[in-house]
């Protein structure tokens, strides 16, 4: 069975959560299986192979669960990327529209190295604002995102297109449509 497989039978779908009309794809049940993140993290990290990767920087909150993770398998630094106000010492900020409003979201300033190769990673990708904010934080300091990993994609929601602009290596492990 493919890792795909494996995630779509895995994981559970939530109807009307977090409000009426929305299906949440939770992805906490994957955590039970040891077997299945290790495969999933592999298959994040070969499209990678050829690339320098500095370090992984991923969004709060479930983004940390397999950032932390490919931080760690790939050797290198891991940057929590924040909602504002949750992060102590000098942070460096940046704002984004979404349907309804905006956000901001915060990284430690003294965290990313001018020059750096980054792999943003977060645990889905709908529309893509939040990844693209995180990757707006990194290039603010000089760093280059490199591309992109997500455990799952709404694809009807077009966060693809979104980030395309940023790297042309988009990994998402299973696809909603």
């Amino acid at each position: 069975m493919s890792v795909e497989q494996q995630i779509k039978q895995t994981l559970r779908e939530v109807a009307d959560f977090p409000k009426e009309g929305i299906v949440f794809r939770d992805l906490t049940p994957l955590l039970l299986h040891p077997e299945l993140t290790e495969d999933i993290l592999n298959a994040m990290i070969l499209p990678f192979k050829e690339e320098r990767i500095d370090a992984v920087c991923a969004i709060e909150s479930r983004g940390f669960l397999y950032g932390m993770l490919l931080a760690n398998k790939l050797n290198v630094p891991f940057l929590p990327v924040r909602k504002k106000g949750k992060l102590p010492g000098e942070t460096l900020e940046y704002t984004y529209d979404l349907e309804y409003g905006s956000a901001t979201v915060e990284v430690h300033l003294e965290d990313i190295q001018k020059g750096w190769n980054i792999m943003v990673h977060d645990d889905l990708l709908a529309t893509g604002g939040t990844a693209a904010a995180a990757t707006e934080l990194m290039r603010m300091r000089g760093a280059q995102v490199v591309g992109f990993t997500f455990i799952v994609e709404l694809g009807f929601l077009h966060g693809r297109q979104r980030l395309e602009q940023y790297s042309d290596k988009i990994i998402s492990l299973a696809s909603f449509n």
